[in-house]
Order: C-alpha cells, then structure tokens, then sequence
C-alpha cells in the first residue's frame, strides 16, 4: 500500500469526532476534487439533455430512453469492468474512462449545435454508458486505497457530499446557461472541459501498489463478486432495497414533464427541481459529517427510505412550485442516509482483491434504480400520466421497504457500522 495509508491520523478531537478525517489525505482530497469537477458537469449535462430532448420530441418517453440508453451497456459490461479494475491499474482505467466522457460530451455538443439526428443522441449515451460501466468500479475501489480503514465510515459521507455539492451547483448552473444562451449547446463544452478538469486531478494522485488478481478471465473469475454479495445477505438486503425503492420512486426523470405541464416554469426553475434533492441531500450530508456514526444503521435504513416513498407521493399530488421543491430536498435528505449507510457497510466488508468487482455489482444496482427507474417513470408516464407514475412509484417503495425487512429481518437488527472497523 502507499505509505498515505500508513499515517495513522487520530480520529478523535476536543470534540471526540474528526469530521474531516478522511480529507486530510492529500491523494483523497486530489480524487474529491475530480469527482465533484466530474458530477458538476455531468448534472449540467443532465438538465440540457433531458430540456434538449423534451423541447425537440414533446415525449416523456424520450426522456426515458436516456436512462436507458446509458445504463444497458453498464449492466452488459458488469462483470468485464469488475474483473479489469481488479486485474489492471485502477487509476490508468479511471483516466481512460473520463477521457471517454469528454469525448462524448464533446460529441452531445456537436450534435446539438447542428440539430442532428435524435438517434445521435442515445449514441452518444451509450458510449457514456460504456464508459461509466468501467469508471465506477475502477475509481470506487481506487479511492479506498486512498485511506486507511479506519476513516471508511468518514469517507462515505465525504463521498456522498461532493455528490451532492455537485448536484446542487451543476442543475443550476446548466438550467442558467440554457436560459442564457437559449441553447444547450455551451453546456456541453462546459461539461467535456470538467472532465478534462477531472482526469488533471486524477492523474495528479501518486500511483497506488496494489495486489491486483492474478487469475485469468473466466466465468468463477468474472462472478466472483456476485457471489461475495450473494453470501454476505446483509449487503445483499441493503443495495437490493436501493435498487427498488429508487426504481419505483424516483422522479427525477419526469422533472422536464413537471417544469412545464403541470408547474408550468422554465428552464432556471427546471434546474433548482433538480438541484432541490440534492440541497436537501448535502444538508444531510454534512450533519452527517459532523454527527457520531449512526448506532442503528439497520432501523435508520428502512426508515429512512419508507420516508423517501412518503415524500415521493406529496411531490406527485403536488402543484405548488414551493412544495414540490420542500418535497424533493426531503427525498434527497432521506436518500443521503440511506447512501452512507450502504456505502460504509459495502465497504467495511468487502476485501481489497475483490472491491472492484464488487463496486461493479453495486455500481449496476445505482446504475438500474436511478437509469432504469427512469426508464420506468417515462413509460408509466406515457401510458397512465406523470401523476400516476409518481405517486404509485411512492407507494411501491414503501411496500418494498416491508418486504425487505420481512425477507432480511437481520438488516433490522443492524446496529452501528463503525464497531466493525
């Protein structure tokens, strides 16, 4: 290991809790620093595809297809990408896979720019998905490299706030510049030179000793993180309640449809829709930061996303701008608990050799409830309205935190994460 994962930085303060534990390492400051350069830009990007996309199509389906279109070639390439960021150097992969992001961004603004084929754009997607599908696993498991163990709980929260520091800035920001410029086009740019950004900071991040897998590629090789996951039920529990609760109650996706049919604001207004889970989120976040390490993470878990689901259905009947937007900083605060949770736990548990394929397994369980949960609010929507997608998304969520404590009671009895390190 480097010798940054030697250095033995006390946890405990006057106060008995270090917030800023893990940010004292000066190769993990270098990777959030890219990570937020790398989300800013891709939430910029987000709100100019999805007001591109509408403006050009009228159609709640093609907002659902952008989801889709990034996260088939994510779920396709699962195991490949888990095997290489095990077998291969994880930083050499995660520049390869954000210089592929720029490209592609690059590529999105030409095609704006010339009013090109519709088709051009879900291309453009997913080459993005093809990207990301190797760029989660290989950074995720080379950013627990970049610390000791004993500031994982720490980091999570780290991880989860730059997240949403760049969810909350990068929705404005490109909401502002499509107003501006009364085209999404500069977004675009803006968006390839974050990830330019990103691969500078990256790169700046002294090069890491790892064991890397010595086996060959085959099938054991290739499902080895699956079965990790499917032995360790806990872990199995949390990010399967993840997957389903984001898959049936996001509603992110349907926020173009919300902005102008049935609030009826424009573009600026668009992007605080979107940057409002994201404020609530990094409010949480911080506090989370701050706060001792949660005691009953099991209990904090399913509460936390049963309330997600609650929000969820008021956002849906919503027709006030204001308490649209109350709603969806209460889903993005929920939301943050729930992510700290499982990103310690999968963390704490996972040995160094197989982190990276099982980032993959996790990264396709992200990837599925929020792309395919797209997918699946844009086809309901279609179908039965955007009202009726969010609401019973809602109610579905809630129905799923029930099954999965009947299923999983262990996750009930989950007490705090941090005694485990």
């Amino acid at each position: 290991m480097s010798s940054s994962k030697q250095k033995q930085i006390p946890l405990n303060t006057k106060a008995g809790h270090d917030p800023f534990a893990a940010m004292r390492f000066r190769d993990y400051r270098l990777f959030t620093i890219g990570r937020v350069l790398l989300f800013t830009g891709g939430q910029m990007q987000t709100v100019a595809i999805g007001w591109e996309l509408y403006e050009r199509t009228n159609s709640p389906m093609a907002l659902g297809g952008v989801g889709l279109a990034q996260v088939l070639p994510m779920i396709l390439l699962t195991f490949i990408a888990g095997h290489v960021a095990d077998k291969y150097n994880r930083q050499r992969t995660t520049l390869l896979a954000i210089f592929m992001l720029a490209l592609c961004s690059l590529g999105l603004g030409v095609i704006s720019y010339s009013k090109g084929a519709i088709f051009l754009v879900y291309a453009c997607l997913a080459f993005m998905g093809v990207a990301r599908a190797f760029l989660k696993p290989a950074s995720d498991a080379l950013m627990w490299q970049l610390i000791p163990t004993h500031v994982f709980a720490n980091a999570a929260t780290w991880v989860s706030s730059s997240f949403q520091l760049a969810s909350v800035i990068g929705p404005a920001l490109g909401g502002f510049a499509i107003a501006l410029f009364k085209s999404a086009t500069p977004v675009y740019i803006v968006a390839a030179i974050a990830c330019l950004l990103c691969f500078a900071s990256v790169a700046a991040i002294k090069p890491q000793k790892t064991d890397f897998a010595k086996e060959p590629i085959s099938i054991k090789s290739l499902a080895a993180g699956a079965e990790f996951v499917w032995n360790n039920q806990i872990i199995l529990a949390a990010i399967t309640l993840d997957l389903f609760a984001v898959l049936l109650g996001g509603a992110v996706a349907l926020l173009p449809v919300y902005a102008k049919d049935i609030l009826q604001v424009g573009p600026v207004e668009l992007g605080y829709l979107q940057a409002a889970p994201s404020i609530g989120a990094l409010i949480m976040a911080a506090l989370l930061v701050y706060l001792p390490p949660i005691r009953k993470a099991g209990p904090a878990l399913l509460w936390s996303v049963a309330g997600f689901g609650v929000v969820t259905i008021i956002f849906g009947l919503s027709r006030w701008v204001w308490l649209s937007l109350l709603m969806l900083a209460l889903s993005g605060a929920l939301d943050s608990i729930s992510v700290v949770i499982r990103h310690t736990l999968v963390q704490i548990k996972t040995p160094d050799h197989l982190r990276g394929r099982v980032a993959a397994i996790n990264s396709v369980f992200i990837s599925a409830s929020n792309e395919l949960g797209g997918f699946e609010s844009g086809a309901v929507a279609a179908l039965f309205g955007p009202v009726f997608s969010v609401v019973s998304g809602g109610i579905g969520t809630i129905l799923v935190v029930v099954v999965t404590a009947m299923i999983w009671p262990e996750i009930r009895k989950l007490g705090a994460l941090h005694e485990d390190l």
